[in-house]
C-alpha cells in the first residue's frame, strides 16, 4: 500500500486526488505503506502443529496489504476481508488483530474514516482480550496516526506514539512504524529536522530488513520534508532514492508518484523544463497502469 502522500486520499489514505504542490503531499503518505507492516511476529511458528487455514488466511492478508498498496482497495477489501474472516474460523487473535488494522487501513484511504477508527478499535479490543500488550501498542499507535491525519493535535500523537515506543519490542517494523508517524507528527507541528530524523530511524530498520518499500515510502517522506524546509537540493536527492528503491521493487504506482513529486520539486525551485520532463514520465507510468485521470491531472500540473 504505498499510497504515496501525494494523493489526497489514499488510505486516509485514499489515493485521494494529487495534490497540487509537493510540500502538501505528506498528510496521508504514511498510510500508504502502513500495510506491509503487518507481517508480524505474531504468525504461527509451532511447526508441529497443522496451520494450513491460518497460512490462507496470511497469504490472504499479504496480497491485500499488496493490492493496498498499489491503490487497488476494492481488490484488498476482497483479500483482507477474507484473511478476517480464516482467522475468525482459527480463532487466531494475532490475525484478528493485524487483519482489522488492515482493513482500517484500507477504509481510511476510502475516505470512510469512522469505519477505519471503528475496525482500529476492535482491533485493539482483541489485543485487550488476548492480553497482547505489544499488539495492543500497536493498535494505539494506528488510532493515533489515525487521529493526526483526520483531526490534527500533533503535540498529543507524537506524545502518545512516543510513549507506546516503549512497549513494542518484539517486531522491528513496528517499531519502525512507530517513528514514522512521530515523523509525520513532527513535520505538522513545523519541526522538519526533527521529522527527518524520526524517518531515518524507520529507514535504518527498514533497509536492515530488507523491506525496500518501505524504505522507499522513508525516502518519500523524507523528501516532503526537505521541501518544506525549502532544501530542494536535498529533496531531490531524496527522490531520487525513493526511485531506486522502487525500481527494484518493481513498484509501478510508487514510481509515478515519486517522478510526480520530483516534478513538483523542479518546479517550485523554477526548473520548468526539468518538472515537464518529470511530469511526463509520471504521467506515462500513470497511463501504462491504466490510470488515464491520474495521468491527466499530473500533465495539468507541468501548465
Amino acid at each position: 500500500m504505498r499510497n504515496k502522500a501525494w494523493l489526497v486520499n489514499q488510505n486516509k489514505v485514499t489515493r485521494r486526488e494529487i495534490i497540487p504542490h509537493f510540500s502538501l503531499f505528506l498528510c496521508y503518505l504514511l498510510i500508504v505503506n502502513c500495510y506491509l507492516f503487518f507481517s508480524c511476529s505474531s504468525a504461527p511458528k509451532n511447526t508441529g502443529d497443522i496451520y494450513e487455514t491460518r497460512k490462507d488466511a496470511e497469504t490472504q492478508l499479504e496480497m491485500g496489504n499488496g493490492e493496498a498498496d498499489r491503490g487497488n482497495y476494492t481488490t484488498a477489501l476482497v483479500f483482507i476481508n477474507e484473511a478476517k474472516r480464516l482467522a475468525v474460523t482459527t480463532d487466531s487473535s494475532g490475525l484478528l488483530i493485524r487483519s482489522g488494522l488492515s482493513l482500517g487501513n484500507v477504509l481510511f484511504s476510502m475516505g470512510s474514516a469512522q469505519d477505519a477508527f471503528e475496525a482500529w478499535n476492535k482491533a485493539l479490543e482483541e489485543a485487550a482480550f488476548a492480553g497482547n500488550k505489544e499488539l495492543a501498542a500497536v493498535c494505539r499507535v494506528y488510532i493515533a496516526r489515525g487521529k493526526l491525519l483526520s483531526q490534527g493535535d500533533a503535540q498529543s500523537v507524537r506524545d502518545e506514539v512516543s510513549r507506546e515506543l516503549s512497549g513494542i519490542k518484539s517486531d522491528a517494523l513496528y517499531v519502525a512504524f512507530a517513528w514514522t508517524v512521530i515523523g509525520l507528527a513532527e513535520k505538522e507541528l513545523g519541526r522538519y529536522t526533527a521529522a527527518e530524523d524520526a524517518v531515518k530511524r524507520a529507514l535504518v530498520i527498514h533497509e536492515k530488513e530488507r523491506s525496500l518499500g518501505l524504505a522507499a515510502n522513508d525516502w518519500f517522506m523524507i523528501a516532503s520534508f526537505r521541501s518544506l524546509s525549502g532544501n530542494s537540493s536535498g529533496a531531490l536527492k531524496a527522490l531520487e532514492n525513493a526511485i531506486e528503491y522502487d525500481r527494484r521493487t518493481e513498484n509501478s504506482w510508487g514510481l509515478a508518484n515519486d517522478w510526480q513529486a520530483l516534478g513538483d520539486v523542479q518546479k517550485k525551485a523554477g526548473n520548468r523544463t526539468a518538472a515537464s520532463a518529470a511530469y511526463l514520465r509520471a504521467a506515462a507510468i500513470f497511463r501504462a497502469l491504466g490510470n488515464n485521470e491520474a495521468a491527466e491531472k499530473t500533465l495539468s500540473r507541468g501548465e
